[in-house]
């Protein structure tokens, strides 16, 4: 029932994935959320920010953050990240998803989402036929809708870890 919603891969945090791993698979491009992904709900690039980003383009990733914010939110964000951008996203829309391929260059079958929520980012990569990765979120400080949606996460959540845990036995 709640399978659709399942994402990909289920990790601590967007800092521990293995980019270097996905480039030798062959991914090239990686969209990003913003918001309790990448920094704290609200802030501006950090230095862990930064320094992911520099990394991702000496591996030979493109990259692009898709993200329901508004212009000067993404932008504040984008000032010291320098990456391809669309804001305003409508999450989990595809559209934007298969618009962030397109900035980038690149197809299903070699992008990769990073994202914080079932229902707007790994729903929408899903739906968009791209492989996604979902992270814990940075700060439990949210706007009252995240908090809600958390609430309704936590049970699908239960349940994706329900199954992994049976197919490890």
């Amino acid at each position: 029932m709640f399978e659709r919603f399942f994402p990909d891969e289920y990790v601590a945090s967007t800092y521990v994935i293995p980019f270097e791993k996905l480039y030798e698979e062959g991914y090239r491009g990686v969209i990003f959320d913003i918001d309790n992904t990448l920094v704290p709900h609200g802030a501006p690039a950090d230095g862990r920010a930064i320094k992911l980003f520099r990394r991702l383009g000496d591996i030979g990733f493109q990259s692009c953050l898709i993200s329901n914010n508004q212009k000067p939110r993404v932008e504040m964000f984008n000032r010291e990240i320098g990456t391809k951008y669309i804001c305003n996203a409508h999450k989990p829309s595809t559209k934007n998803y298969i618009r962030a391929m397109e900035l980038m260059g690149t197809d299903r079958s070699n992008t990769v989402f990073v994202g914080d929520q079932l229902f707007t980012d790994v729903w929408g990569a899903k739906r968009a036929g791209i492989r996604n990765i979902l992270v814990k979120p940075i700060h439990p400080k949210e706007e009252i809708q995240i908090v809600l949606k958390r609430r309704l996460e936590r049970i699908v959540l239960h349940f994706y870890k329900k199954r992994l845990k049976n197919k490890g036995n």
